[in-house]
């Protein structure tokens, strides 16, 4: 039996203590050459942190890094990276007014002429050969703030190629992309373990990691709990291991009692923000009922996400009605709050949270009218609103004066929904509610989704993924470029007839009823 490979980088024992916090609690693990190593965990295990003490972005409390066998104490994460570890957070760091190109080589930059001029030319070429890599066509001039979310998650990738690492952690590079895009990604982490690099690979998507996986662990409570090859154990094995449960008692037991129509959507077309001329939303049409969970599933540019950034005033209807409890929505996103329309925005850092904020200012921040009488805002009311929500929306946090940026991905997102639920709205509208959250926390967010629907509000959400697609919505809609192809009940449609849909595979009369 040949003897395993010894690792590239190791950490040794490490902990991390966050004042009265410990993050991590002597954590070991092994990460070796061409082989991909799946951490798992539920959001606040640790795993971003292990991985910022791995790269330096962070050094460990006690304990070690080891690098081919020798102990390191990298001053910085810049020299980390000369050494040969990359690595692509989960919150993106591109600065939005920069190109493409000025992205990929910040604080890496080609030059000419002894350095004193950029070498703009060698940097253009380098750009356009990394995205080629990636299967995109994009225009490396092209400033950051025109892409989309998964765009932008490219050019994240694309930088971290650009250095050559040895060893590529990647804390959830997936979040935002669409399945073509996935299947090039997987294609080049092939590509760079064949030639050698130590892949790290985070993601809540847990059957896509698991399927790119060689090696598995799993981090629980800042503790590693489980370590195993990735072809002794299974998806199963993996939810029991991270939570402590089985993955079927995850999605919440739902018997629906419909209300009255809350939201007609009669023929609306939404003109494609990006793209001149298209519509990225096509004649379409649905009814959503009070206490009905209506999911919307779509691939990529199916047009889910323009869909109810119209409905809630983000994007102009290019032509259509829509009526909210039998009255047409009035114009602007603030009108339509007011009228019991509230939107959960996909991106949440830049869309729905405030960072300098606290916990409890960003819960308000949408809903401090409420809270002002005769002219001046009454913090004991504010404070008493706050304190409820958070306990319904069962958000850990130390209190609502936490800054925000404290917080777990899966307990901001909460802290979103909770912000959009204190606005008392009667129609609520979630893009990816479980976008960048752990499966525990995906729990949560659709248990609190269940609630709210049992409270007779008309719930209507996106999604990509086809486990929540088949098991979470009362009533499920399929979106392919822009039109809606199917219109179906809970039961009525498998995973294999979904896919087919989603692919625009399945055209049939069929697929409406």
């Amino acid at each position: 039996m040949t003897a395993p490979a010894p690792p590239v980088i190791r950490a040794a024992e490490v902990t991390k203590v966050y004042g009265g916090t410990q993050a991590l609690k002597g954590v070991s693990l092994d990460i070796a050459a061409g082989r991909t190593t799946v951490l798992f965990g539920e959001n606040g295990a640790g795993k971003s942190t292990l991985m910022k003490i791995l790269s330096a972005v962070e050094p460990p409390s006690t304990g070690h890094v080891e690098l081919d066998g020798e102990v390191v104490d990298f001053g910085s994460a810049r020299e980390a990276a000369d050494r040969g570890i990359s690595i692509i957070h989960q919150e993106l760091s591109l600065c939005p007014n920069l190109s493409i190109q000025d992205n990929l080589f910040l604080g890496r930059e080609r030059t000419r002429q002894g350095g004193a001029l950029l070498d703009r030319a060698t940097q253009r070429t380098l750009a356009r050969d990394v995205l080629s890599r990636l299967d995109d066509k994009l225009d490396p001039e092209l400033p950051v703030s025109e892409l989309r979310l998964g765009q932008q998650q490219l050019v994240e990738i694309a930088r971290a190629l650009l250095q050559n690492a040895r060893v590529l952690i990647m804390d959830e590079p997936t979040s935002a992309l669409s399945a073509p895009e996935v299947e090039v990604l997987f294609h080049v982490i092939g590509e760079l373990k064949a030639g050698g690099v130590a892949i790290v690979y985070i993601s809540h998507h847990l059957e896509e990691a698991l399927a790119l996986a060689d090696d598995v662990a799993v981090l629980r409570d800042g503790s590693m709990v489980a370590t195993a090859p990735a072809a002794d154990i299974d998806l199963a094995w993996v939810v029991r291991t991270m939570v402590g449960r089985d993955q079927d008692d995850l999605f919440p037991a739902h018997e629906p009692t419909l209300g009255p129509a809350a939201l007609e959507i009669t023929e609306l077309s939404v003109a494609d923000p990006a793209t001149p001329g298209r519509l990225a939303v096509d004649s379409v049409s649905v009814t959503v009922h009070a206490g009905e969970t209506v999911g919307v599933y779509g691939l990529m540019g199916s047009g889910r996400t323009e869909l109810l950034e119209c409905l809630a005033g983000r994007l102009p209807a290019a032509s259509g009605k829509v009526l909210l409890h039998g009255e047409p929505l009035p114009s602007g996103v603030r009108r339509r709050i007011q009228h019991g329309l509230a939107l959960v925005p996909e991106d949440r850092q830049r869309d729905g949270l405030v960072q300098s904020m606290s916990v409890g200012q960003n819960l308000s921040l949408a809903s401090v009218t409420r809270f002002v009488r005769r002219m001046f805002l009454n913090r004991r009311a504010e404070h008493d609103g706050v304190a409820s929500m958070i306990s319904d929306v069962t958000v850990k946090t130390s209190g609502a004066d936490a800054p925000i940026g404290s917080l777990s991905g899966g307990n901001q997102q909460k802290v979103v929904i909770g912000k959009a639920l204190m606005t008392e709205p009667r129609v609520l509208l979630l893009d990816e509610p479980s976008r960048g959250v752990d499966v525990g926390a995906k729990a949560d967010v659709f248990q609190l989704m269940t609630k709210q629907a049992e409270r007779g509000l008309a719930v209507l959400f996106t999604t990509s993924e086809a486990e929540e697609a088949l098991h979470i919505p009362d009533r499920l809609l399929v979106l392919v470029r822009g039109r809606l192809v199917a219109d179906l009940a809970a039961g009525e449609i498998t995973r294999d007839r979904l896919m087919s849909l989603a692919d625009g595979a399945d055209t049939t009369e069929e697929a409406q009823k």
